[in-house]
């Protein structure tokens, strides 16, 4: 069955309990079950907060979305990207900076957790407003993907990661957390994952989606790998600051800022500070969760033979011809 569009000429959808149940239902990995919209697969929380950002989001001048598969690096993108455009008001050694004070989920939020009413309030103290989510392309507002006059001015950062590590991330995370009724399997994990029923996947369909993007359209969808940004991040810093068109000034480079803010936003840095350690985002979603060790590799150690052969096939047979290496 088809769903609903949210074009303004198109009805609009109510995300109902009625209407989640039209739609195809699946066993989820960090959910029990997600429901397929729009050809991709979400929770019934984040479907909510997709179709809220569909019908009522309203650009402002600025903006920056930042999207990512789940457990992509997207903590750690939260925290560069604040800092980052922030950095003429809250210097990055500044022993009050807001990341010191408050987690990168306050500052930079969620739009799927945030209600519409809302959009603005996390933003009273920033430069531009950024939000992170885990969309598809062909799922962000028209306003959003479509703004081809530039009178907006809204950039896309989409980071991605290994699709391995990725997977093994995602399954610590769904059990280290309180939102499934019960553990899952290793294997049962695998099996949904490699199906594409988890949150926003299948995720080779959006990597795929943000990547052809980016090379249409490379002045609006910035495409970055978070083995990049681990090995070399004063590239990538730096490869980021002239995409949202904040390049660092020969007098920041000569006081180090890319240093600093590589610094205030490393793992390390971040996952000592109490805020970071402990409350929580939701009930059942410790802020700790989101701070498990953010290796590279991982994948490769966790996985049978038999599993990571699997996943690089799939890989491969989805990305090829594509010119993506990941």
């Amino acid at each position: 069955m088809e769903a609903k569009t949210t074009e303004s000429d198109a009805e609009p959808v109510v995300c109902s309990q009625e209407w989640l149940s039209s739609l195809p239902k699946a066993k989820g990995i960090t959910e029990d079950y997600t429901y397929q919209y729009q050809g991709f697969w979400f929770g019934s929380i984040s479907l909510k907060g997709l179709i809220d950002c569909q019908q009522h989001f309203r650009p402002r001048q600025n903006d920056v979305f930042l999207v990512t598969p789940p457990k992509s690096g997207t903590t750690w993108m939260k925290a560069i990207l604040y800092a980052l455009l922030n950095r003429q008001k809250h210097h990055p050694q500044d022993a009050h900076h807001p990341l010191r004070q408050k987690t990168p989920h306050q500052l930079v939020p969620f739009i799927a957790l945030t209600k519409p009413s809302e959009y603005d309030s996390f933003f009273l103290d920033s430069s531009s407003r950024i939000f992170a989510c885990h969309f598809p392309i062909v799922c962000l507002p028209k306003s959003v993907t479509e703004d081809d006059d530039g009178s907006t001015n809204i950039k896309i950062v989409y980071l991605c990661r290994d699709i391995k590590d990725t997977f093994v991330s995602l399954f610590h995370f769904a059990n280290n957390t309180g939102v499934r009724s019960s553990p899952i399997s290793l294997e049962e994990a695998f099996h949904l994952f490699c199906q594409g029923t988890n949150l926003a996947g299948p995720i080779w369909d959006q990597i795929l989606g943000y990547w052809q993007e980016s090379l249409e359209r490379p002045n609006k969808v910035l495409f970055m790998r978070y083995e990049e940004l681990k090995s070399e991040p004063h590239t990538q810093i730096r490869r980021l600051a002239r995409f949202l068109g904040r390049p660092f000034s020969p007098e920041e480079e000569l006081m180090e800022m890319v240093d600093q803010i590589t610094s205030l936003c490393s793992f390390g840095s971040m996952s000592k500070l109490q805020v970071n350690s402990t409350g929580h985002l939701l009930p059942g979603l410790s802020n700790s969760s989101f701070f498990r060790n953010g290796q590279v590799g991982e994948g490769n150690k966790c996985l049978t033979p038999e599993m990571a052969a699997k996943l690089d096939h799939i890989t491969q047979e989805k990305f090829g011809g594509s010119g993506l290496k990941l």
